[in-house]
């Protein structure tokens, strides 16, 4: 993708990413990404904030063809995807200076072996003059890096704001369409922000008292609507969960199927909101995204050697690890003769600190008995929420 105007002086002349369908060797990504490098042109002196991922490299120097001279460097966040074109910018621009936060000095010597004695490291709410332009240097840690900061051009009230408010999607418009960008903006949110919400919550208190015009994330489009994606993530952080249960389930003879479809129909019943996944060909993404609101999650899993299945072993792994705000676990499923899996399923999920109510658990093939077990199951589900205001 060629440079796009973003704002009067400031284009991105990053990389849109059409066909790349995994990040980390973990996340999905069915709808592409982008790495995205601003550049802005004072008159005086140009600027560049954050680099793209070395895949892309071609891409940005292209974009850098018309420059002629380049004043500075800011890297905003180490992670290669960020940084991972400094050193090839520096060889054509070796005058320009690197300015990161104090953490990510150390950090970049470590991942790119640069020669720390180049990097200036700027302050917390410093400012620094570039020809008719103000840069106010934002630090932000934990989201979601430690060293991870943000850069607000005073005069043109543009909010350079990295990770925080980005999303994995590739497009040719420079500037967000609100109904595409949101729902790839809380997938994204919910695979990188969500374990960190606390430090989410704190930074969005730092930018609060900012007029705020443009955000350019450094994935995804711009946001010309500052508040709708401020607010969202201010819901998805500090807001109450929804009246909503997970159920990410996986099946092996059909027994914990009949658990799960019985507890989906009388949730509903209850008036209780549903989200299923099944573990054999789910989208982690999706599964993610769904706990950010969720209030309730259900597993569904048959025994494996007294444990759980390992595709939900999997799966609760990565909710622990997520720490989504869910209030309250549960577990139906089956065994052949023997099982631990209830006590293994608490383990996996100890981080989550969320009330446990009474599973449904059974040997063999559910009886009717059984059945009307996950009705109350349901039932004290759906009065668990109407205790708690959950709508």
């Amino acid at each position: 993708m060629n440079a796009r105007k973003v704002a009067p002086g400031l284009s991105a002349v990053g990389a849109v990413d059409w066909d790349r369908r995994l990040f980390d060797s973990l996340i999905p990504l069915p709808d592409g990404t982008s790495y995205n490098s601003y550049l802005l042109r004072t008159g005086k002196q140009t600027v560049l904030f954050d680099t793209v991922d070395p895949s892309q490299t071609a891409t940005l120097m292209a974009n850098l063809t018309s420059v002629d001279d380049l004043a500075y460097i800011v890297v905003h966040h180490v992670e290669q995807d960020h940084s991972g074109s400094l050193l090839d910018v520096l060889a054509r621009f070796p005058q320009a200076q690197v300015l990161c936060s104090p953490k990510a000095v150390d950090l970049l010597g470590d991942h790119l072996h640069v020669d720390t004695s180049i990097l200036r490291a700027v302050e917390d709410g410093e400012e620094l003059s570039v020809g008719d332009k103000t840069l106010r240097f934002i630090h932000t840690p934990w989201v979601h890096w430690p060293e991870t900061m943000s850069t607000y051009i005073v005069e043109d009230r543009v909010l350079l704001s990295c990770d925080m408010f980005g999303s994995h999607l590739a497009v040719s418009d420079v500037l967000a369409r609100d109904e595409e960008v949101l729902p790839a903006a809380k997938r994204y949110y919910a695979e990188i922000m969500m374990p960190l919400h606390a430090a989410v919550s704190r930074n969005l208190t730092k930018i609060e008292h900012l007029d705020i015009a443009l955000i350019g994330p450094s994935h995804g489009p711009v946001y010309t609507n500052p508040q709708l994606i401020i607010e969202a993530y201010r819901d998805w952080a500090e807001g109450p969960p929804h009246n909503t249960v997970v159920i990410p389930h996986v099946t092996m003879h059909g027994s914990t199927r009949i658990l799960v479809d019985r507890l989906t129909a009388s949730l509903v019943d209850r008036g209780v909101r549903v989200e299923r996944f099944d573990l054999a060909g789910v989208d982690l993404g999706r599964l993610a995204t769904a706990l950010v609101d969720a209030a309730t999650l259900v597993a569904g899993t048959p025994t494996v050697l007294t444990g759980p299945h390992p595709a939900m072993v999997s799966v609760l792994y990565l909710v622990n690890a997520l720490r989504p705000k869910t209030q309250f676990l549960s577990v139906v499923g089956s065994y052949g003769w023997g099982s631990k899996m209830l006590e293994m399923v608490k383990t996996y999920t100890a981080n989550m600190r969320a009330e446990f109510i009474e599973p449904v658990i059974v040997k063999g093939a559910p009886r009717e008995e059984d059945l009307e077990r996950v009705d109350s199951l349901a039932g004290a589900i759906a009065q668990k929420h109407a205790e708690a205001g959950l709508t």
